[in-house]
């Protein structure tokens, strides 16, 4: 009896073993290139690259939140912002996929390491969505941005078309890029050089800012002031709302009157109340609302094992490995004359957040108010 009841006692772990091992191998098999359909299982991961540009936390993040809870209640959401580091960004993606992540957002904050991410998400049979910004060299599934040369293009030709209506035929510019880790940054200088470089302005300094950050580029423009003299800088190309309003911050100390025309990029709110003044001419809306939304479609799509909506994807993008299936959508030039008609018509920006304090004279002139 002894021995029976030994041999009894040993078969009953083992086959609870075996059992544990089955259903393991059974939670952890995902179908490719999608995620799990059980509704534990739909975790979506959003993933974002740093927060000194206002738009990823003020709208890109509650935007893409609301929109996922408002297809999917049961979806658990997964949010990381890396503070414009990567290794810190690869360590939250290797979190969210511990986690149960079934389906990653991932915007770079370096756009060839990111390829790590891809390969590693690939490895638990997860789809990844490069988010504005393109990863390289990787198997990404879907991309979603803007077409960014062009946003480069409309800014440059904002700034050219500014220059030549106000009597200016020749001159120089200052170029302060984005940063050289991020690949819509290169985009943004090809489509600008691709404008100015044929336009009759010559360039006289040219930066890239590393982590788009607007202290750099404020250096960066004083240092341009010194080597031009601020009497010499006929217009200045910058790269996004953060590095215009740096530039601008070093003129003004400077002491350069007037204000030279100025690009920017995102409508950012304090981008806007400069162009509402006067000391920024142009900012392009990258409207986030359907960027953000698109891409909440496209993660709670993939998280429930579905292909896209037939007519979604509208485009393909070359990263170097592949051409991922892209949507891509539509950026606006926008200035003091249309304003009221795009951020403000859209909702991106209310005139009350708009025209407070020093701005509600310009907002009259610009009628918002």
């Amino acid at each position: 009896m002894r021995s029976s009841n030994s041999r009894f006692s040993v078969r009953v772990p083992a086959l609870a073993l075996v059992v544990l091992l089955v259903a393991a191998c059974n939670r952890d098999k995902k179908p490719e290139g999608a995620g799990a359909t059980d509704k534990a299982e739909k975790k979506i991961a959003l993933l974002l690259p740093e927060s000194k540009t206002a738009r990823y936390e003020s709208h890109d993040r509650p935007l893409f939140e609301r929109k996922v809870k408002a297809l999917c209640p049961e979806c658990q959401l997964i949010y990381s912002n890396a503070d414009q580091n990567a290794a810190k960004q690869q360590d939250q993606a290797e979190a969210a996929l511990t986690n149960g992540a079934t389906v990653l957002v991932l915007d770079p904050v370096d756009s060839a390491s990111a390829s790590a991410i891809v390969a590693r998400a690939k490895q638990s049979k997860v789809p990844v969505i490069s988010y504005d910004r393109l990863i390289v060299n990787a198997d990404v599934d879907y991309y979603i941005s803007f077409d960014n040369e062009k946003v480069g293009q409309l800014q440059a030709q904002a700034l050219v078309d500014k220059l030549k209506a106000d009597g200016k035929t020749g001159g120089t510019l200052v170029m302060i890029n984005g940063s050289p880790t991020d690949n819509n940054a290169k985009l943004f200088k090809a489509g600008a050089h691709s404008v100015i470089d044929g336009s009759g302005f010559t360039v006289g300094a040219e930066y890239d800012t590393p982590d788009w950050s607007p202290d750099r580029a404020q250096q960066q423009m004083e240092q341009a002031i010194t080597r031009l003299g601020k009497a010499a800088i006929t217009g200045v190309y910058a790269a996004n709302d953060g590095t215009a309003g740096g530039a601008i911050a070093a003129m003004k100390a400077a002491g350069v009157t007037p204000l030279p025309p100025v690009t920017g990029q995102d409508a950012e709110l304090a981008g806007i109340q400069r162009v509402l003044t006067g000391e920024q001419y142009v900012t392009i809306y990258k409207a986030i609302k359907p960027e953000a939304e698109a891409a909440a479609e496209l993660a709670v799509t993939l998280a429930r094992g579905q292909p896209p909506e037939a007519g979604k994807v509208n485009g393909k993008v070359n990263n170097g490995k592949k051409d991922v299936p892209s949507i891509l959508l539509e950026p606006v030039a926008v200035t003091r004359e249309n304003v009221k008609s795009t951020v403000v018509a859209d909702g991106f920006w209310t005139a009350e957040q708009l025209c407070t304090g020093a701005y509600q004279q310009a907002c009259k002139s610009a009628q918002l108010q």
